[in-house]
């Protein structure tokens, strides 16, 4: 995007780090670097959201409120409590304000200008955007510039490669005792197979799992991430010819779909509707298959929402110009 046509940004949330990776994902997909407004209603208020209103101590004309002026072209925002505000830009902008918000508002189409949601959401509209997978911060040039120098752990792996990401206990999964030992003998039958493993853990990943999956590892000579220096979680997806995944994160899912790689999912105790339907998405488009210890599936067209959603967003906001004459 040329400078001269670079949109000042916000990004609303609450500062949710999920809600706000997602908007900062697209911003940067834009090329913009936003501005970050965190929004903090206090009670009765946050009870009534995302209808509103919004708290009037946070109101646009009040001294250190996440909405004070001047408004911004495009303000992105995500979270049930940031519906409120979002709209409130919209009103105290006098409508110049085009208006992005990811995930379902829960109040309908008119929440925004633009809305995404993922396949598996119910909302439908003129101004809804669809897509399988969420929008994330994995940039292409990331995984391109990862592939043309991997970290030398990597790069002296030999081939193929599966990257394992380990999630954790979730609001919807459990990894109980026969969970772990179930993963466990899946990538032994991998490794054995002859398929080098690489991977890392999460910050959910529960100690015992975490044990398990390293002790094949190591009997197998395959590299698991110890803790210490910076996560090599983009090396690992850049670099992997396949990518083992447990169940639990939808994002971590959608973020491994943007390689092209195939994923190999592991499902633990649990699960929900929604994650279900995602998953069969997935398996549609060919980018997901269940885990069973061996390699399965082939390479596909990457799954790159974050930016068909900027593309949206750009487009939208060059519309809304027009259409208020803000040329």
């Amino acid at each position: 995007m040329p400078p001269e046509s670079t949109p000042s940004l916000w990004v609303l949330t609450d500062g949710k780090a999920g809600d706000e990776v997602q908007c900062l994902g697209v911003a940067e997909r834009l090329g913009v670097a936003p501005e970050l407004r965190r929004i903090n209603p206090g009670r009765p208020w946050s009870w009534l959201m995302p209808r509103g209103p919004i708290d009037p101590r946070e109101a646009p004309d009040r001294p250190g409120s996440p909405i004070r002026p001047p408004f911004p072209d495009i303000a992105i925002a995500s979270g049930r409590r940031a519906v409120a505000y979002l709209r409130a830009v919209k009103k105290a902008s006098n409508g110049a304000t085009f208006t992005v918000f990811l995930k379902d508002p829960r109040i309908g189409p008119d929440a925004a200008d633009l809305i995404w949601v993922s396949e598996h959401d119910r909302l439908r509209g003129e101004n809804v955007l669809v897509t399988i997978t969420s929008p994330h911060r994995l940039a292409p040039e990331a995984l391109a510039a990862a592939r043309t120098a991997p970290p030398p752990e990597l790069a002296a792996l030999p081939f193929p490669r599966a990257a394992v990401l380990a999630g954790g206990d979730s609001r919807h999964h459990r990894f109980r005792t026969d969970d772990i030992e179930r993963f466990a003998r899946e990538l032994d039958a991998l490794a054995a197979s002859g398929v080098a493993l690489m991977g890392s853990r999460s910050r959910r990943t529960p100690p015992a799992l975490d044990a398990a999956i390293a002790e094949v590892f190591r009997r197998h000579g395959g590299w698991w991430w110890d803790g210490s220096g910076v996560n090599p979680y983009v090396p690992l997806l850049a670099n992997a010819d396949a990518i083992v995944t447990t169940a639990d994160s939808t994002n971590m899912i959608g973020e491994a779909a943007a390689t092209g790689a195939p994923i190999l999912v592991f499902e633990p105790h649990g699960g929900h509707g929604k994650l279900a339907k995602f998953l069969e998405a997935l398996k549609r488009h060919g980018a997901v298959h269940h885990f069973q210890g061996k390699l399965e599936g082939s390479r596909y067209e990457p799954l790159d929402s974050t930016g068909t959603i900027a593309a949206a967003v750009l487009e939208g906001w060059r519309r809304h110009k027009a259409a208020t004459g803000l040329d």
